[in-house]
C-alpha cells in the first residue's frame, strides 16, 4: 500500500472529505485555500478562494455541486464545485467551526466559537435551490454549551443534531425546537475535549475522538456507549470503515508540544481497531506530525489522512487487507 503523497496547503490540514461517490476529495487546512482532489490518484483539481482565515471544516453536497465551508474569518462559504465560484457567505460575530449539510441539502447545520462576551452556538441555516435566492437567516440558533463546539452532524431523518466539543459532553438536540434531548454519561464519556466525530454510512451509530486518547462508539437515537477504543496519544480524527468493523483514529500530541518529538520521522501512524472487538489490528506510519484529519472513501477501498505537516496522505488498500481475519 504505496501511498500518494498530496502537497497543495502550506499550513496544518484540518478535515478532510469525500463526495458520495468518492472520487472528489476536499481538504480543508489553515491556509486560506479549500482544495479539491482527484481521489483515485491525487492529482489536484483546484481550490476555493475567497476565505481570510483558517478552514476549520467542510462538507459537499449530495449530487457534488455545493461545497459549504467554516472558517475562523467569522463566515461560512457556499461554493460551486464545478466553477469555484462563490456563491454566498454567511457572516457570523465569531469564528464558524463546523458546517454539515442536512440529508436532502435544504439544510445546513453550523457551529459558531465562544468570542468576547459570545457563547458558542449552533445554528441552521436554510440552503436554497438557486444561490441566487439564498439568505443568511437562521431557522433556529441553539446557544450552546461552555466552550467550543468542535463537531456538529445531523442525525437520523435530520431530526436531531448530535454536538461535542470542549467540554467532552456529547449532547442531541431537537431540530424543530432546539431543546436538549440527551447528553452523554459523565462517567462512561470523555474525560476530555472531543475533537472529532464521524457518522457510520447508514447512520445508526457514530464515533467521537476526544484528547482524553481515546475514541468512542455511540448509539445515535439513545447515545448509548457501545464501544470504548483506548490509544496512547491525544486523538484529533477519528474515520469508520463503510465496508468493514474497521475504525481509524489519528492523533499525535498537542500543537502545543510538537517542537519536543523525537526524531524518529514519520512515526505518526493512523491507527486502525476492529470495530467489534476494539483491539488494535494494525497502523499506517508516514506523517511527520499528529494527524489532524481522517475520511474514508465511500467504497472502503481508500483512506486518506491529512497531518500538522501540511501533507495529505491517500492511501489505496492492498487486496490482503480485506482479508484481515481476528
Amino acid at each position: 500500500m504505496r501511498p500518494i503523497l498530496m502537497k497543495g496547503h502550506e499550513r496544518p490540514l484540518t478535515f478532510l472529505k469525500y463526495n458520495r461517490e468518492g472520487d472528489l476529495l476536499f481538504s480543508c487546512a489553515k491556509d486560506h485555500d479549500p482544495t479539491v482532489w482527484f481521489a483515485d490518484n491525487g492529482e489536484r483539481l483546484g481550490t476555493y478562494r475567497g476565505h481570510n482565515g483558517a478552514v476549520w471544516c467542510c462538507d459537499v453536497s449530495r449530487d457534488s455541486t455545493r461545497l459549504i465551508t467554516g472558517s475562523a474569518d467569522q463566515t461560512a462559504k457556499l461554493w460551486n464545485i464545478q466553477t469555484g465560484q462563490q456563491l454566498f457567505t454567511f457572516k457570523f460575530d465569531s469564528p464558524a467551526r463546523a458546517v454539515d449539510f442536512a440529508v436532502g441539502d435544504k439544510l445546513a447545520v453550523m457551529t459558531t466559537d465562544p468570542f468576547m462576551e459570545l457563547a458558542s452556538a449552533i445554528h441552521v441555516k436554510r440552503i436554497a435551490r438557486d444561490a441566487d435566492e439564498q439568505t443568511s437567516e437562521s431557522l433556529l440558533t441553539i446557544q450552546g454549551p461552555q466552550g467550543r463546539i468542535n463537531r456538529a452532524v445531523w442525525g437520523p431523518l435530520n431530526r436531531t443534531i448530535i454536538s461535542a466539543g470542549e467540554d467532552s459532553i456529547v449532547r442531541i438536540w431537537d431540530t424543530e425546537t432546539g431543546k436538549l434531548l440527551k447528553e452523554s454519561d459523565k462517567e462512561t464519556g470523555h474525560k476530555k475535549t472531543v475533537t472529532s466525530l464521524a457518522k457510520s454510512a447508514d447512520g445508526s451509530h457514530f464515533l467521537t475522538g476526544s484528547l482524553d486518547k481515546s475514541a468512542k462508539l455511540w448509539d445515535t437515537r439513545t447515545l448509548t456507549l457501545v464501544k470504548t477504543y483506548v490509544t496512547e496519544r491525544p486523538v484529533n480524527a477519528v474515520a469508520m470503515s463503510p465496508l468493514l468493523d474497521h475504525v481509524v483514529l489519528g492523533g499525535g500530541q498537542d500543537a502545543s508540544a510538537v517542537t519536543t518529538t523525537d526524531h524518529r520521522a514519520g512515526k505518526f501512524e493512523a491507527k486502525f481497531y476492529d470495530k467489534v472487538l476494539q483491539k488494535e489490528i494494525g497502523g499506517v506510519k508516514g506523517h511527520f506530525g499528529p494527524i489532524n484529519a481522517l475520511a474514508f472513501n465511500p467504497d472502503g477501498r481508500s483512506f486518506s489522512s491529512g497531518g500538522e505537516d501540511g501533507y495529505v496522505r491517500l492511501h489505496h488498500f492492498d487486496p490482503d487487507y480485506f482479508n484481515i481475519r481476528m
